[in-house]
Formats: structure tokens, sequence, C-alpha cells
């Protein structure tokens, strides 16, 4: 793939960032399970949670392909980091693609720059890959346009739910509708960052992970809370198209999640690539060893193919065309191949690969998110097949 000077830039300076910063500290982070300010600020220095923000909000303007090799390469360092920009990136793209001028003159500027920070809220406890099973309800408290919204419910899963400023919220607002999903709307939340308790919104403690730590994921409690009639995604034609809103962004979000794979394992095989090399039993690096090679051969394969799809499905989302066939395939084939890559690079390391001194254990524990993320792969596996006998009537 041939990239553009800005593109090679740009990837340069993250990929340098990752070598240099990210990669020797974050499995200290993880440990511990602390936000990374550090690298986080240099992120927003960098210009990255404005990197596909048009240029007149004060973005880098740069299309969704690039944003997914940049994605790849924080992921190379630690998923986390990409998760810290991924929910912002899609409330941008949700604002930028669905939003009125007003809320992109207010808000994107303040996105750009990182200064805003944006959660995105669709998962209920008893709503996941069922969007349609959603019950936070959103009401008006009078018939006037201008009166305000009153929200009620519990999201799950949120993830920058606390340090956020922002959170893009899907509520039904017509529970007698048919489809349900007419019955939806999108919300624009205006928050206090990293406060627990606010007139009518609760975030609890963040969940506890196996993985993905050093980034809070938390529930939201919604009681009674306002917000105006401004905030709705879209102002008044935004009212019932929450449900369509959300799922042009899942679209994306699957495209994303993919790139977070293929920084997993590619991190993975990079890293048992070097512990073969250097390791020798028998006299000689276990790298000369036939099945320490089929391992690396069945590694790079998997690595390369999951790139493919996942480039593939950006070039189609950044197009403008229904993406949903590709990006399901791609987020089902990388993910499967980070969690592939991780087990076989701690097999490589042997019993190393099991301390906490080296990395793959961190990647062995964070890449089981990516399958479940974004819709979990069994989904995936019922959405390409839906599209796939689709294709002889189209």
């Amino acid at each position: 793939m041939e990239l553009t000077f800005e593109q090679q830039e740009i990837l340069r300076t993250v990929r340098n960032f990752v070598d240099a910063e990210v990669l020797p500290n974050a499995s200290k982070f993880d440990h511990r399970d602390e936000f990374p300010e550090e690298m986080v600020a240099k992120m927003r220095d960098m210009g990255l949670f404005g990197i596909t923000i048009a240029e007149e909000y004060g973005g880098l303007g740069l299309d969704i392909l690039t944003y997914v090799l940049v994605v790849q390469e924080l992921s190379r360092g630690w998923i986390s980091l990409s998760g810290v920009i991924n929910t912002h990136f899609m409330a941008a793209w949700m604002i930028q693609t669905f939003g009125t001028e007003a809320q992109k003159q207010e808000l994107l500027p303040l996105m750009a720059t990182g200064e805003l920070r944006s959660a995105y809220s669709m998962t209920e406890a008893h709503a996941g890959s069922d969007v349609q099973a959603i019950r936070t309800r959103a009401r008006r408290d009078g018939d006037e346009r201008d009166d305000d919204w009153i929200i009620n419910g519990q999201k799950m899963w949120s993830t920058n739910g606390l340090r956020a400023g922002m959170i893009l919220l899907l509520t039904v607002t017509d529970p007698e509708a048919y489809p349900r999903h007419k019955g939806m709307t999108a919300f624009i939340i205006r928050k206090e960052p990293n406060v627990e308790r606010q007139p009518g919104l609760t975030v609890p403690k963040p969940l506890k992970k196996l993985g993905y730590k050093g980034v809070e994921t938390t529930e939201l409690v919604f009681e009674d809370f306002r917000t105006p009639h401004t905030s709705v995604l879209g102002g008044d034609i935004g009212i019932g198209r929450g449900f369509k809103y959300f799922m042009a962004a899942v679209e994306l979000g699957r495209v994303n999640v993919a790139a977070r794979a293929v920084g997993v394992a590619r991190c993975a095989l990079e890293t048992a690539v070097r512990y073969a090399q250097q390791r020798e039993t028998f006299g000689k690096p276990i790298s000369e060893h036939q099945l320490i090679q089929a391992k690396i051969a069945q590694m790079g394969t998997q690595l390369r193919a999951a790139e493919l799809l996942t480039l593939d499905a950006a070039k189609k989302k950044s197009s403008g065309a229904r993406a949903d066939l590709e990006a399901g395939m791609a987020k089902y084939f990388a993910t499967e191949a980070a969690q592939f890559c991780a087990l076989e690079a701690m097999r490589i390391h042997g019993g190393y690969g099991y301390s906490q001194e080296y990395i793959v254990e961190r990647l062995y524990r964070d890449a089981p998110l990516l399958i479940l993320g974004e819709g979990t792969n069994e989904i995936q596996l019922t959405l390409i097949a839906k599209r796939l006998l689709e294709l002889p009537a189209i």
C-alpha cells in the first residue's frame, strides 16, 4: 500500500512514540491498573484526538484508513492507549456525520485538541449484542420544542465513562414504536469529568477486568438526569434515528477493533521472533527447531491475512459505502488471529511467557477483549452469513 508523505510522517511519529515510551512502560501501568496520564498527553500533542476531525473544526482532517494505521501502531504498544481515543473517535465521527452545524461548531474544536474527551454508551446489563433490547428511557419534560429531556436507566461497559466530559448515549424515546429501533434517539450528554456523582448521574467504581487495564470501564446510572433539547444528536430530525446512527458507528468500531487486533498480533509475533532467535536449547537457537518455525509461520500468515482484511474494510468504510460485511470479516478474523498469536507467543516463551516480566502475559490477557467487544465473534459469524446469503439476490 502506498502512503502519502503526511501518512508516513504521522505513522513514523506514532511508531517512535510506541517504541520509546509505550513498550518499555506499558506493563508497569497495566499491572498497577493506572491511567497513563503522560502518554495520553503526548497523544494530545500529536493531534491524535482530532485525527479524523475536519480541519475547519481544528482537526487533522485525515481519513479513516490513516486512523486505522495509527490504531495498529498504538495497539502494538498497548491496546489501552487505543481505547482512550477509540470511544472519542467514534463520538467525533457521529457528530461530524450526523450532528447539526451548531453541535459541530461547539464540540468538534474542543474534541480535536483533546480538551473535551468523549465516552460512547450503548450497552446495558441485559442488552449487549441485542441493542434493540435497551431500556434506558428519555422523555420530554413537556410539549414545547425547547423543553428538557429527562433520562433514566443504567448503562454498562462504558470505556472512559469517568474521565470523559461527554457521552454519546443511546436511549428509548418512543417505547411503543415498531420496529422498536425506530423509537430510539441518540443524545450528546455533557458531564463533569472525573466526578462520580453529579445531579442525575452516578458513575460507580470502575469494573475490574482480566486485561485492558489502565483505562476505566464503568457503569453509568441515570436518575432523572436533565439534558436540553439541543443535545439530541442531529436536532429534530435525529429523534427516532439513534439506532441508525449508533449502528453506523459500530460498523466503524468493528474496523477499529480489527486494527487493534492487528497491533496485538504484530506485537506477539515480533516478541516471539526476538525471543526465538535469542533462546537456545540443545546447542542452538530455538528458532532453528522446526516446530518453533511452524508456529512463527502460522502467526505471520494469520497476521498478514488480518492486516489485509482490516485494510480492505477501512478502505470500504472510508469510501462511504456500506461496509458491514467487510468490517465483520475483519473484526472476526483479526481478533481470532490476535488470540492465536498471543497464545503461540506464550508457548514459544515457555515458562517465561507466564511471567509478568515478559509482555506476552499481558497480550494474552488483552486479546480476549477484542473477541468480545463491538459484538461478539459469534454475532459476527451470524451477520457475515446473513450478508453472504443476501448476495445472490443483490
